[in-house]
């Protein structure tokens, strides 16, 4: 028989193990992004607060420059002396200190806009953040030549002008005088009675260049033939010359030069020689356009980027060059017509001309800057320019440019050894006619490497001649040593 299995016997009741899943402490996602955003936020905050004291610190003499809520320190030439001063009157100094360099140099007032003053404001703020007002001098040392540009200024006597001339070897600023010119000590006040160009540096300023264009010209036809090609033309000249198209193009001598080389024709500007070169088939209009372009002209209304000079603008040259078998086209590659370039180009090109290479030296004002703690910090250094023409062309001119110097100036110039260009402007303004006389070129010598160019406003044959004040620049230059101390920094 079976055994019947017996049912459990109730026993002491065990706990029962209830399983709890662990608590998750942590946050929803949508809280996790939150707080990363708000360090994010915080990390933003801080770095703008650094940004901040770091603009303070460093900006806040351009902006309190700016609100002309401070005062000004000075500016001053190669040698040390003064050309502005914003620790005291300009009164206190001599009468006529500032009169020959006020266009150029400006002062805080808001007068002028394209000075050494107003475009380097900021370096002139004698504030710190840390220092507050005027707790130093501030100076803004330049490479100019206070000596050199009041010869030029005393020189030109009643006539208006401009004559600018750097060292084409360093790059220095040496002369960027324009007259007439503001007393800037003198205020403001008789503005209205001021003769018209006196808050304008002309040496910045577009203007007929007369003849020299004919060194432009010349750099085409070398970049076009080489020089051998152009040096062998001969061209008559018989007081006039009628081109294809029926335009006359008169010579300066009523019964002409006869017949000429290259280097006869640029010694006499000859006006008919230029236009039967600009006319040949050497020369294609689109050989032209493109040497004055690369030279930096705006040809035919094409853009042309304005040249710079530690913040300052100098407008492009330009000129309208559109068949060069017409009287406006050749007229326009003589140096008249539409045709305008700034003295400061044309020393600018003459650089590019001394040293044979068709590149210059990149001009420059600013030599240092001592700032409201008496640190100082190089502001000058002597970089290159764009390649303007070809080392072949530039070798050309120069060749063309000494020889001419050679015969027909060593009365006027002196002792030193240049290459030059003279030009005359016929100008047409206000319903009054004159003529500029100009002068372009450099001088080789070891003593006065200069880059230049000379102007005189409707000069007549009894007033100086422009290669006479030429030589009161190089005079004055040369004593001053320009090239054994370059400009202490």
């Amino acid at each position: 028989m079976a055994r019947r299995r017996q049912a459990p016997q109730p026993g002491p009741q065990q706990p029962r193990i209830i399983q709890v899943p662990p608590l998750d402490v942590s946050a929803p996602r949508s809280m996790r992004r939150a707080g990363r955003g708000t360090v994010l936020l915080l990390l933003a905050f801080v770095l703008a607060l650094v940004y901040l004291v770091y603009v303070l610190v460093t900006r806040s003499a351009f902006y309190m420059a700016k609100s002309g809520q401070t005062g000004y320190g000075k500016i001053v030439d190669r040698s040390g002396d003064v050309l502005f001063d914003g620790t005291q009157p300009m009164t206190n100094y001599e009468k006529g200190h500032f009169a020959d360099v006020g266009n150029l140099i400006g002062d805080t007032t808001g007068q002028m806009s394209n000075t050494v003053a107003a475009k380097n404001i900021e370096l002139l703020a004698n504030y710190s953040f840390l220092y507050g007002k005027n707790s130093g001098t501030v100076t803004l040392k330049t490479t100019i030549s206070h000596k050199a540009t009041r010869a030029c200024y005393n020189a030109l006597g009643k006539k208006n002008g401009t004559v600018t001339a750097y060292n084409w070897k360093t790059g220095e600023m040496l002369v960027c005088m324009s007259k007439p010119c503001v007393d800037t000590a003198l205020g403001y006040d008789n503005l209205d009675k001021m003769p018209e160009g006196s808050l304008l540096c002309k040496a910045f300023s577009p203007m007929v260049p007369g003849s020299t264009q004919k060194v432009s010209t010349l750099i085409a036809a070398y970049e076009q033939n080489g020089i051998d090609s152009v040096n062998a033309v001969e061209f008559s000249c018989e007081g006039s010359w009628v081109n294809a198209t029926g335009g006359k193009i008169n010579c300066h001598k009523k019964k002409g030069h006869g017949r000429q080389t290259l280097n006869e024709a640029f010694a006499n500007s000859c006006n008919p020689y230029f236009a039967q070169l600009v006319q040949s088939r050497m020369m294609p209009l689109s050989a032209i356009i493109e040497t004055y372009t690369n030279m930096g002209y705006s040809v035919n209304g094409a853009k042309a980027d304005a040249l710079t000079m530690d913040k300052l603008v100098i407008p492009a040259a330009s000129t309208t060059l559109t068949n060069k078998d017409e009287f406006e086209t050749q007229w326009g590659c003589l140096g008249q017509g539409k045709t305008l370039v700034s003295p400061y180009q044309l020393m600018l090109w003459q650089g590019a001309v001394a040293n044979s290479t068709g590149v210059a030296v990149q001009p420059y004002i600013l030599a240092s800057h001592t700032d409201i703690e008496n640190r100082v910090t190089v502001l000058g250094t002597t970089q290159k320019t764009k390649r303007f023409f070809s080392q072949e062309a530039a070798k050309g001119v120069h060749e063309v440019m000494t020889d001419n110097a050679q015969k027909h100036y060593n009365v006027s110039l002196g002792k030193y050894t240049c290459g030059v260009k003279s030009g005359t402007a016929q100008v047409e303004e206000n319903g009054k006619s004159y003529e500029n006389s100009l002068l372009t070129g450099f001088c080789m010598d070891e003593d006065c490497p200069v880059a230049f160019c000379v102007v005189i406003e409707e000069r007549v044959s009894t007033d100086m001649s422009t290669a006479q004040l030429t030589k009161v620049l190089l005079d004055a230059l040369r004593k001053e040593g320009i090239s054994a101390k370059k400009t202490a920094q």
